[in-house]
C-alpha cells in the first residue's frame, strides 16, 4: 500500500466518500488549552439549550410563563368584573335585533345584535364550552371535537355535532361539520363548514364587545377602553357586552318559493332561539350570583339574630321580600318558546 492509502489515526472513510472524524471525548477535551476549552464549553452549552427547531428552551419556558401569567391576569380581571355584578345584579334583557338579507344564490344572511348582562369573557366561555349543548337546545350531541391549533388565547377546533331540525311535521337529526376559530383576545368565534352535504355553505362569526353599563360613574370622563373604565369607576363599574352574530346559509340545492320562504323563516327562528338560549343562560348565571350573595346575607342575619334575639323580624321580611321580587324578575327573563 502506498502513501495515498494512509489515513490519520481515528479517521474513517464513510460510504459516500467523505472523511469522518470521531467526536472529541472527555480526554481529548482535557488536552486542549484552557481558553479554547472554555470557549468550546460555552458554545456547547448554548447548543444544548436549544431544541430541534433552533429555539431556545429558556425562551420557550419564558413564553409559557408569560402565557400563564396572562391567563392568571385575565382570570383575576373576570373575577373582579363578576363581583361588580354580584354587588348589583339588576339588568333587563332585551330581544335581539334581527336583520335578514338574501344574497344571490343563498337562502339567507342573518345578522343578530343583542346585549348581555355578563362580561365578555363569561359569554365567550359559554359559546366555546365543549359541553354547551346543555345551553343550546338545538344541539343534540357533540360527535367529535379535535383541537388543531392551540396558541394559548387562540384555538382552531374541528367539531362535528348532531343538530336537531324541524320543518312542518317533519323532524330529524342533521350532522354539522365545522372548523371553529376562537380568539379570546378579540372575543371572536368564527365558524366555517368543513364537509359539504345538505348545506353547501354554512359560516359566520360571533363578535363580543365590552359594554360599560355604569358609565355614569365616570362622569365627566368618557372612557373608551376597559382599562380607562375600570380606573375611573374605581372597580365598581359593571361590564356587560354587545354581541353580534352574523351567519350565512346556502343549501346545496336552493328550493323555489314558497318552500324557500318557509325554510328562511324556520332558519331565522332557529337562529333566534339559539341567541335566546344564550341570553337565558346569562340570566341564569346572574341569578346564581345573586343567590350566593343572598345566602351570605342569610348567614349574616342568622349570626346577628343569635347575638341580638330581640331584633325585629319586620326588617328581615322586607329584605327577603325584595330578594324574592328580584328572583321573580330574573326568572321572567327565561325564555319558554318551543321549536316550531
Amino acid at each position: 500500500m502506498g502513501d495515498g492509502s494512509r489515513q490519520e489515526p481515528g479517521v474513517s472513510l464513510r460510504a459516500d466518500g467523505w472523511l469522518s472524524r470521531p467526536a472529541l471525548g472527555f480526554n481529548s477535551l482535557m488536552q486542549i488549552p484552557d481558553k479554547i476549552q472554555s470557549s468550546i464549553k460555552v458554545h456547547l452549552g448554548r447548543f444544548l439549550k436549544k431544541d430541534g427547531a433552533g429555539r431556545s428552551v429558556g425562551a420557550q419556558i419564558s413564553s409559557e410563563k408569560a402565557r400563564q401569567s396572562c391567563a392568571a391576569a385575565a382570570e383575576v380581571s373576570l373575577d373582579r368584573q363578576l363581583q361588580a355584578w354580584r354587588d348589583n345584579p339588576s339588568w333587563t334583557d332585551e330581544p335581539p335585533e334581527i336583520k335578514v338579507t338574501v344574497p344571490e344564490g343563498s337562502l339567507c344572511n342573518l345578522n343578530l345584535k343583542f346585549k348581555a348582562g355578563l362580561p365578555p369573557d363569561a359569554v365567550y366561555d359559554i359559546i366555546i364550552d365543549p359541553e354547551n349543548k346543555r345551553v343550546f337546545k338545538n344541539i343534540k350531541e357533540v360527535i367529535s371535537r379535535n383541537v388543531l391549533l392551540d396558541e394559548g388565547s387562540r384555538q382552531i377546533v374541528e367539531v362535528e355535532q348532531a343538530a336537531i331540525w324541524k320543518f312542518l311535521w317533519w323532524s330529524g337529526i342533521l350532522s354539522v361539520h365545522v372548523f371553529v376559530d376562537q380568539d379570546r383576545k378579540n372575543h371572536t368565534v368564527k365558524f366555517k363548514q368543513g364537509r359539504t352535504g345538505f348545506m353547501k355553505k354554512f359560516e359566520g362569526c360571533w363578535t363580543i364587545e365590552p359594554l360599560f353599563v355604569d358609565k355614569e360613574l365616570c362622569l365627566p370622563l368618557d372612557p373608551h377602553t376597559l382599562e380607562e373604565y375600570e380606573s375611573c369607576a374605581g372597580g365598581r363599574g359593571r361590564v356587560g357586552c354587545a354581541i353580534t352574530l352574523n351567519q350565512l346559509i346556502e343549501p346545496a340545492l336552493l328550493p323555489p318559493p314558497p318552500i324557500s320562504w318557509y325554510l328562511r323563516g324556520i332558519t331565522t327562528r332557529t337562529t333566534e332561539m339559539l341567541v335566546n338560549d344564550l341570553i337565558a343562560e346569562t340570566a341564569r348565571l346572574r341569578a346564581i350570583s345573586n343567590n350566593v350573595e343572598a345566602n351570605k346575607d342569610a348567614e349574616e342575619m342568622c349570626h346577628a339574630n343569635e347575638s341580638h334575639p330581640t331584633r325585629l323580624r319586620g326588617d328581615i321580611k322586607d329584605r327577603w321580600r325584595q330578594r324574592r321580587k328580584s328572583g321573580r324578575h330574573g326568572n321572567s327573563l327565561r325564555l319558554t318558546a318551543q321549536w316550531l
